[in-house]
This record gives C-alpha cells, sequence and structure tokens, in this order.
C-alpha cells in the first residue's frame, strides 16, 4: 500500500505530492488526462513550432512562490524569463499606465500619482519575501509578521473602485483596475482590491516572469524532481468514486470541490457534503490564441515591450464591464488580457510569426462566441492588427472544462473569490484543506491562496496531512 494518493497532476496535485515525499511518504499521483500539468500545459495550436501556454501563463506570483523557491527546480529545467516591462494598459487617447518591474520606475513614468504608487507598494515589496509567508496561505492564524501583514492588509480591504480612485490619473486608475480585474469578481465589493495588490507587490518585488519553454516546464520540474525523490505518476487514470481509489495513509484531491463530493458521495460528513456541493463558480474565461506577423502594432509604444496588456479602457469601463459579466451579460467591450510571453521567451516565435495569449472575461457557461469582441478590443488600441492575423485556436467556456474538469462553467479560477470563498475556502474553516473525512484532504486552488502555478495551495495541504499524522 502506498502512504499517500494524490488525484490531479497540476501545479497543487504536484506540489502537495512533492511534500509529501519530501518528508518519506511513498506517493502515487493520478492524473485523468494523457499529460501533466492541468493549467500548465502548453503545445502548439495554430502552426508547427508555435508555442502557446493553454491556460496560466504569466506567473508574478509563481516566480516568487516560498515552496518552488525552496526546490531548486532549476536543476529540473525551470527557468524564469523577465519581459522588458511587466503590465501596460492603454486607453484610447493613445497613453497608457505602464508597470515596471521597480516601484520607482512605475512611480516615475505615473507622474503626479507616482507618490501615492510608492506608497503603496515601496514598503511591501521590499518586505514581499517576509510577507509572503501570511499572504500566501490560510489567513484565519496568527501571522509571523503582523506589523507588515497590517501594512498590506489595510488596503486589501477597499473595493478596488475606492482604492483606484486615490489615483488622480487616468493612466495610474486604469492600471490598477486592470490588475484588479484578476479576480473576476465586481470592483466595488469589498475586499476586491486585495488580488490586485498582492499581484503588484510580487510582481514589483520578483517580476511578471514566465517560464522558459512555456508554463509547462514548472510541472514538467515539480514531476521530474517528484520521480527523484521516488514518486511516481499514472496518467489517463480517472477516478469516479472512491471505489476507484486504492488504499492509502492520506488522499490528496486537486480537484474542484464538486468533483470532490461526487467521488466521495455519503463518505463525506453531510455538512462537508453541503458546503461542497453549494460551491459558488464564478465568471468564464474565452480564450483565443494568435498567430500574428510581425506582432501586434500598439498604438501605445510602451505596449509592444510588455509581456502583459490589459483591455479594457478606463476604471469606469472596467467596472461596469465586471459589473455585466457578474449579471450574465457580455459586454460589447470586454476586459481582455494580453500575453506576449515571446517578448521573454523569443523561441516560442516562429521566425516573425508570433504567438498571442488571450481571454476575455464571459460569464460562467457563456455560449456565444466572443471571438470578434477580443480581436475587436485589440484593434481597438492596435490599428492594423486584424491584417497580422494568420491563424486562430479558441476556447470556450464550454471547452475548458474539457481541458480540466477543474474549470466548471469556464471559471479558470477553480471558484468564485468572494471573500468567503477567497478567505476561507468551500467549508468556511479556519483550516480549508480538511475535507472533514478523515485522511482525505483538498488541495486544489479552491483553497486559499488560490489560483495560480505557485504550488502553495497544495503545499499547505500536505502539511496539514502530515500533521494528521
Amino acid at each position: 500500500m502506498t502512504d499517500a494518493i494524490v488525484v490531479g497532476a497540476g501545479p497543487n496535485g504536484l506540489a502537495a505530492a512533492v511534500t509529501l515525499a519530501r518528508q518519506g511518504l511513498s506517493v502515487t499521483v493520478l492524473e485523468a488526462a494523457d499529460t501533466i500539468g492541468g493549467g500548465t500545459r502548453s503545445g502548439e495550436a495554430i502552426l508547427p513550432g508555435l508555442l502557446h501556454d493553454h491556460c496560466s501563463a504569466v506567473h508574478p506570483m509563481a516566480v516568487g512562490s516560498p515552496f518552488l523557491n525552496d526546490l531548486d527546480l532549476a536543476r529540473h529545467g525551470l527557468r524564469w524569463r523577465l519581459p522588458e516591462i511587466d503590465c501596460v494598459h492603454p486607453l484610447d487617447d493613445g497613453t497608457a499606465g505602464v508597470l515596471h518591474r521597480s516601484v520607482e520606475e512605475t512611480a516615475t513614468a505615473l507622474g503626479r500619482d507616482g507618490r501615492r504608487w510608492r506608497q503603496l507598494f515601496a514598503g511591501p515589496s521590499a518586505a514581499y519575501d517576509e510577507l509572503a509567508g501570511d499572504i500566501m496561505g490560510p489567513q484565519l492564524r496568527i501571522p509571523r509578521h503582523p506589523l507588515l501583514l497590517a501594512r498590506f492588509g489595510l488596503p486589501a480591504l477597499l473595493p478596488a473602485t475606492a482604492l483606484a480612485r486615490l489615483f488622480a490619473t487616468e493612466q495610474a486608475r486604469a492600471l490598477f483596475a486592470g490588475v484588479a480585474a484578476h479576480a473576476f469578481q465586481p470592483l466595488h465589493h469589498p475586499l476586491s482590491s486585495s488580488i490586485g495588490l498582492g499581484i503588484l507587490t510580487a510582481g514589483h518585488r520578483h517580476g511578471w516572469a514566465v517560464a522558459e519553454g512555456g508554463s509547462r516546464a514548472i510541472t514538467d520540474a515539480l514531476a521530474a524532481l517528484l520521480t527523484e525523490l521516488g514518486g511516481t505518476i499514472e496518467t489517463g487514470v480517472r477516478v469516479r468514486a472512491a471505489g476507484d481509489l486504492p488504499p492509502a495513509r492520506i488522499t490528496m484531491y486537486d480537484l474542484a470541490p464538486t468533483a470532490v463530493a461526487d467521488i466521495l458521495g455519503e463518505r463525506l460528513p453531510p455538512r462537508s457534503a453541503r458546503a461542497y456541493r453549494s460551491y459558488r463558480y464564478g465568471p468564464g474565461a474565452f480564450k483565443v490564441d494568435f498567430a500574428v506577423e510581425g506582432g501586434v502594432p500598439w498604438a501605445a509604444g510602451a505596449a509592444r515591450r510588455a509581456g502583459t496588456v490589459h483591455l479594457g479602457g478606463t476604471l469606469a469601463e472596467v467596472a461596469a464591464g465586471e459589473r455585466e459579466i457578474q449579471s450574465g451579460r457580455l459586454p460589447a467591450r470586454p476586459f481582455v488580457l494580453v500575453g506576449q510571453q515571446y517578448l521573454a521567451d523569443p523561441a516560442r516565435s516562429v521566425g516573425d510569426i508570433h504567438p498571442l495569449w488571450t481571454y476575455a472575461h464571459v460569464p460562467n457557461g457563456y455560449t456565444g462566441d466572443a471571438t470578434e469582441a477580443i480581436t475587436a478590443q485589440i484593434e481597438r488600441y492596435a490599428p492594423g492588427f486584424r491584417e497580422r492575423v494568420v491563424g486562430t485556436a479558441v476556447c470556450s467556456t464550454a471547452d475548458f472544462p474539457v481541458y480540466n474538469p477543474n474549470y466548471v462553467g469556464g471559471d479558470i479560477l477553480t471558484g468564485a473569490k468572494t471573500i468567503p470563498q477567497l478567505l476561507l475556502g468551500p467549508r468556511g474553516l479556519a483550516n480549508p484543506y480538511r475535507t472533514g473525512l478523515p485522511g482525505h484532504y483538498l488541495c486544489s486552488a479552491a483553497t486559499p491562496p488560490g489560483p495560480g502555478a505557485h504550488g502553495m495551495c497544495g503545499y499547505h495541504a500536505a502539511r496539514t496531512a502530515l500533521a494528521a499524522l
């Protein structure tokens, strides 16, 4: 009998497996797909040799992850690459909010809003490595650095719209709003600043990095380390019910809570079963990959050097769009994220043909085609873009759960980041990794600290399991 079974070979499942194996446990990972990686898979989608990330792409939270940085994954091929500029949010007048890795350089570019930007980010980003242990885990616990956490946490309580209005210029307001919108939540809700502040603080410390050779390099490195530690991975093994699970002292689930409820059925305590089955999912993503000849002709010159570009217009327009998708409607101009990973990792391109990664925020389960809406948003800020497109590949809200069953209705965050679910996970408990069934633990992005390729959900869940042993 193996000591531990991990269901799901995404970054959190592999993080849990590595954490357990480092303590001498025998570990087997079961993955339903034919390839490992979950949301970190990469491959050719349009043209031979043109490399696209299928879901997660840019990793400001992973490059500074305390867990990943403790593993020396460079020995297994993981190398981070940084663009010249982290992120740009263009506006219709040709100007843009420009995010540099340096707080000082960003503040200088923001002009009269520079002082406010320094106040928000200079201290927390300088102390991020100490702060990360507190913000990258369960929130209902005694912090290691209470003063630092309070300095970071007080602004995080604000609605993103309120925090953004502390800035005087549309460029700074839009720049913050675009990062806050990564939470897929209405920006007027309390605590909607938190994810944006976390991303910006981490990015100012470590940059908005991409993995050389695609996001798959993150989980490939974790898998190589797990194998070195004696663990095994079996692909093409779908677990549908508790009877499909081999006997083990520990079973970890890198799955959506509803899937765990389906597998464990009546074995789950009633309270856990009710919580998992009523777990809320958030808005969806509609993804379009483009093959673009010569790159995107952005009107804002800084965007031509940026790894990430946010398309949503002003603070008011971004906030209105996020409200609409929560109401089940696709805005005429949805918020669109654009990844230009090839600027930091040129080997992803083929000659002068470059992979462009994009997705729009859409309602959960959206049944329409948002390809034209995404194309129009890019054309809005890059006239002539359409003429440069030589191919596309689409992943709709219906396609995402086929690619990864955790993405219910196209929700690539594995659950709505409402205040209770963001802070407490699906069961509303101080320890969100326990399922209520002894020996069984949830380690997916449905648990704190949430989505990303940082592996911290899996690490904390595995530490909980080890403590129980």
